[in-house]
Formats: structure tokens, sequence, C-alpha cells
């Protein structure tokens, strides 16, 4: 197969097995979407979710969330991790929505990647998810999936981000981040992988992956 091919492949397969692909992270607005993506930094979406509903109980916007100390939001979000980078950034990010965009989320990636602890993940994701916006953000699933199809050389996360933009068209991009996302969850973990399960990766495989994996089972 050519890569236009694999990659066509890939978007059939997605398509069949998750017509509909909501949104992991718990959310009701803009705002809600950019704190709860905050902090699944390093978790897990089942965790963030198990967090989420505490904090915006006290603070669901920017106007509610100043009230509290860093020092408060600390103690909500702890069990997420990185409590301590969260918290701070919670805190300026809705200092800075209130004072420079009216307490709302700005539709912007520049804007978003200059508030405190939000990096070009997190401002894709809202972009994409919140606002619509066609956007290609690559995390851990996606970038080893990607490596393991041989769509990408995977050498870093911002190749593998180029790679898939060029490969997949941009009118699927928000709905196939998330179907390959679900799909390396279920499919195609980085622990305990089972290769049978995995039909995209048997049937596209990079070459040197499958050996690897022929090699490790024997």
């Amino acid at each position: 197969m050519t890569k236009a091919e694999k990659a066509q492949f890939v978007i059939d397969t997605l398509e069949n097995i998750y017509p509909e692909t909501p949104i992991p992270l718990n959310h009701k607005d803009p705002y809600t979407l950019l704190i709860a993506v905050l902090l699944s930094a390093q978790s897990t979406d089942a965790r963030v979710n198990t967090i989420t509903p505490l904090l915006f109980a006290k603070a669901d916007n920017p106007y509610d969330m100043i009230k509290l100390s860093v020092d408060k939001i600390r103690e909500i979000i702890k069990p997420v991790g990185l409590s301590p980078m969260k918290s701070k950034g919670i805190y300026g990010l809705s200092h800075i929505l209130i004072n420079k965009h009216n307490g709302k989320v700005p539709q912007s990636f520049e804007h978003l990647e200059a508030l405190p602890a939000v990096g070009h993940k997190t401002a894709s994701v809202v972009m994409s998810q919140a606002f619509e916006i066609p956007a290609f953000h690559v995390d851990t699933h996606i970038h080893r999936l990607l490596y393991r199809w041989n769509l990408t050389n995977g050498k870093n996360v911002i190749q593998t981000e180029k790679d898939a933009k060029r490969l997949f068209p941009k009118e699927l991009w928000n709905k196939l981040h998330l179907q390959i996302i679900f799909y390396g969850r279920e499919f195609s973990q980085a622990r305990g992988w089972n290769l049978e399960n995995d039909l995209i990766t048997k049937t596209i495989g990079r070459k040197s992956v499958l050996d690897a994996y022929y090699k490790k089972k024997k």
C-alpha cells in the first residue's frame, strides 16, 4: 500500500469502529473544557472526570475561580497530579481571561498558548472540540500509532503532527484524532499489546514493529 492508501484504510476502519466520537472529558463550555484538558496532562480522562465536578461545583467560570486561592485549587485537584503547576496555571489563566478577554476563552492558538500552563496540545484540543476549528494535536497514543502504522518516522510529536495533517483531509482532523485515541486505548496499547486484536497494525504496520512484536512473543 502507498501511504495515501494506508491513510484511507485507517479512515475507513476507524469510521466503522467509532462512528460516534464523544469528547472524553466532561465539560459544559469552552472554559470548563480548557480546565479539564489542562488537568489531563500526565493523568487519565477518567481521573480528571472524578475531580472536575468537585472543582466546578465551587468555580465553573473564571470569575468564581479567582475567588479561590491557589492553595484551595491545588487541594481540590491534587489527585490528578502536578497540582502545584496546574493550580497556578488555572488561577493565572482565569485572571488573564478576565483582564484581556472579557472572561471568555479566546478562539486563537496564539492567545490560548499565551495562557499559563497551556501548550500547543491543550490549545489544539480546545480549538477543535470547543470551537470546531480543525486541529490535529498529537498525544502519546497518536504518536505511537502513526509510527506503528508507518505513517510517520516517529522522531518527535511535532513531525508526527505535520505528517498527520499532510496525510489526512482537514475536514476529518477533529473526529479522526479522537478515533485514533480511542483505537489506541482499546486495541494498540503501549503495554499489554495484543497484535492479533489490532487490525490496522496487522494490515499496514511498520515491518520493524511487527518483527519486534513476534520476536518478543517467542
